[in-house]
C-alpha cells in the first residue's frame, strides 16, 4: 500500500518541487506565458485528447458533471455559512470553497491514482469546474466583468467541440489527434511546475487563520463529495475520483484572479498556500483510505 502511494504522490511532489525549486535559486520563470499557454492551448487540447480518446460512457461523464455540480453548490453554501460564522469576507471565502485546484493537482493525481479512465473523469470534473470558475468565479472574484469575453474562453469552447465527440462517438482526423495528443501531454507537467512556482512566490502573513480554513476546505470537499456519490450512485471509480477532485487545495487561478481584481489578495494566498501544503499531508491519507474501503 505504502509502495502505491509513493508511486502515486512522488511525482506530483517531485515536479511542483522542481518549479518550487526553480524560483528559489533565483531563476527567472514566465509565470503569465506559461499560464495563458496551459489555459488556452494546452488545457483545450488536453481536454479535447482525453476525451476522444477514452473509453468514457456519456452517461458516467453526465454522473460526474451533476454530481461537480452539486458538490460545487454545497461548497459554496459551506463558504458562506463560514465566512458569517467566522466574520470573513463572503466575497474571499466563499470562490475559496468553491473552485479546488481540479487541474494543477487533480488531474495528475487522477492520472497516477486512477489509470486512464479515471484521467478521464477527472477531466470531466474539471470541465464543468473551470465553466464555473470562468464565469462565476471570475465575476464573483471582480476578475472580469465582460460576458462576452467569458464565451470566449479557450476551455469553454474546448468543452463545446469535446461534447459532440464523446456523445456522438466521434473520432478526430488522425493529423489533429495527433497534435492535440502531443500539445496536450505538456499541460500536466506545466500545471505542475507553475503549481510549485507559485507557492514560492505567494507571500502571506494570515497563517492562522488559512491553516483552520484550509483544512475546514479540504474535509469538507471530501465529506460533502462521499456524500454526493453516495446519493447519485456512483461506482467505486467514479466515486473515488469525485472525492479526491473535491478534496483539492484552493485553486491558485483564485489567487491570480484577486490579484488582477486587488480584491484581498493576501487573504486568497493564504488559504491557497495553507490549503496546499495541508493537502501534501491530507490527499495521501484521503487515497489510503478510499484504496481500503474499496477492498473491505
Amino acid at each position: 500500500m505504502l509502495a502505491e502511494l509513493f508511486a502515486v504522490m512522488a511525482p506530483i511532489f517531485i515536479v511542483a518541487g522542481v518549479g518550487y525549486c526553480w524560483v528559489r535559486f533565483g531563476h527567472v520563470y514566465p509565470t503569465d506565458f506559461v499560464t495563458r499557454l496551459i489555459l488556452n492551448i494546452g488545457t483545450p487540447c488536453l481536454v479535447l485528447s482525453t476525451l476522444s480518446n477514452s473509453e468514457i460512457d456519456p452517461r458516467a461523464f453526465g454522473q460526474m458533471a451533476a454530481a461537480c455540480v452539486a458538490v460545487t453548490c454545497c461548497m459554496g453554501l459551506v463558504g458562506l455559512s463560514l465566512s458569517r460564522l467566522l466574520h470573513y469576507d463572503w466575497k474571499v471565502l466563499v470562490p475559496a470553497y468553491l473552485f479546488p485546484n481540479s487541474g494543477n493537482m487533480g488531474l495528475p493525481i487522477s492520472l497516477y491514482a486512477f489509470g486512464e479512465e479515471g484521467l478521464a473523469l477527472a477531466v470531466a470534473f474539471f470541465l464543468v469546474l473551470s465553466v464555473g470558475h470562468f464565469t462565476v468565479g471570475m465575476m464573483l472574484s471582480g476578475a472580469e466583468h465582460s460576458f462576452r469575453k467569458l464565451l470566449i474562453n479557450p476551455i469553454i469552447i474546448s468543452l463545446g467541440l469535446a461534447l459532440p465527440i464523446l456523445l456522438l462517438d466521434l473520432e478526430l482526423p488522425r493529423w489533429l489527434g495527433n497534435t492535440v495528443q502531443l500539445l496536450g501531454g505538456m499541460t500536466i507537467p506545466l500545471m505542475l511546475v507553475t503549481l510549485g512556482v507559485s507557492l514560492a512566490s505567494i507571500r502571506t502573513r494570515q497563517l492562522g487563520q488559512g491553516m483552520l480554513l484550509g483544512a475546514l476546505r479540504l474535509l469538507c470537499g471530501a465529506g460533502v463529495a462521499w456524500g454526493v456519490g453516495l446519493a447519485l450512485g456512483l461506482s467505486p471509480l467514479a466515486q473515488g475520483v469525485l472525492i479526491m477532485q473535491s478534496a483539492m487545495p484552493v485553486a491558485v487561478l483564485n489567487y491570480l484572479f484577486a490579484v488582477r481584481a486587488g480584491r484581498s489578495p493576501e487573504q486568497v494566498a493564504s488559504l491557497v498556500l495553507c490549503s496546499t501544503f495541508l493537502a501534501f499531508g491530507f490527499l495521501p491519507l484521503l487515497l489510503a483510505w478510499w484504496r481500503l474501503s474499496t477492498v473491505l
